[in-house]
């Protein structure tokens, strides 16, 4: 059977996360469930986005990702299936569908076309949602269940502006070890430093001079750099929390200088 992924803001003190799955096994005995997370902070689709975007390619061809963040039924809501990279994602048409494609484009795009349960009316993830989710999963056409789309909901994120010899960017996240994930990606770092050396600034005076590949390439307490697993320039301390040791939290500036001497 197939295998169903969920990322969400549910959390796991509350019953929400158990009703979610019981929907999803009530009728779909057999599928493989798959939690990335649900500690996504509330309504946050750009954290959503980073980690779904970071993740998803590590499942098999044709899992489906169920993201349940800000789907509570409004006035014009949608509810949208994308096939993307052999892979689908069901959601709500809140703009993370668009800030996961970036400049790629999309395989399938349908609104869902299934009828709202009145009684899970504030709770569409655990009825709309669900419904889609395991009927792709089962193997059923997108077709089959809703309205073509041209495109989903724009929302753009802002992208790190390139002057001169410098990369202005920002935190776009911070993981659980405390390390500091921007949104420079490490294809515009090598395309911007053109093989010069650099100096990372953030946070009041600090600097970061040299490039690591690996967390314990310096001793212990120490800060540097790195592109990590998502290909995105980080900043960390070795077995330390950078974000708190170094005051650095989400949205903050960092601004990268290519020295040309």
């Amino acid at each position: 059977m197939g295998v169903i992924t969920l990322t969400t803001d549910l959390g796991h003190r509350d019953f929400y996360q158990a009703a979610l799955k019981g929907s999803i096994i009530s009728q779909l005995p057999n599928v493989n469930i798959v939690d990335i997370t649900h500690e996504i902070p509330s309504f946050d689709i750009q954290r959503a986005a980073v980690v779904l975007r970071n993740a998803y390619h590590y499942f098999p061809k044709y899992t489906v990702h169920l993201i349940g963040i800000d789907t509570v039924f409004q006035e014009g809501s949608k509810y949208v299936m994308m096939k993307y990279d052999d892979h689908f994602f069901v959601g709500a048409d809140n703009g993370i569908l668009s800030i996961l494609l970036g400049e790629q484009d999309f395989q399938e795009l349908y609104e869902i076309d299934i009828m709202q349960d009145l009684r899970y009316l504030h709770f569409p993830l655990a009825d709309i949602l669900t419904k889609a989710a395991c009927h792709i999963a089962r193997g059923g056409a997108l077709a089959l269940i809703g309205q073509p789309l041209a495109a989903p909901l724009k929302k753009v994120l802002v992208q790190p502006f390139v002057a001169n010899n410098t990369i202005k960017g920002h935190v776009s996240y911070i993981d659980a070890f405390g390390n500091v994930i921007s949104n420079i990606s490490k294809d515009l770092f090598n395309e911007v430093q053109n093989g010069r050396s650099f100096k990372l600034h953030f946070k009041r005076n600090e600097t970061i001079t040299h490039m690591s590949w690996h967390y314990n390439e310096v001793p212990e307490g120490e800060k540097l750099c790195l592109f990590g697993i998502s290909n995105f320039l980080e900043i960390a301390i070795n077995k330390g929390h950078a974000s708190r040791l170094l005051g650095l939290q989400q949205d903050e500036i960092i601004i990268v200088e290519f020295l040309d001497h």
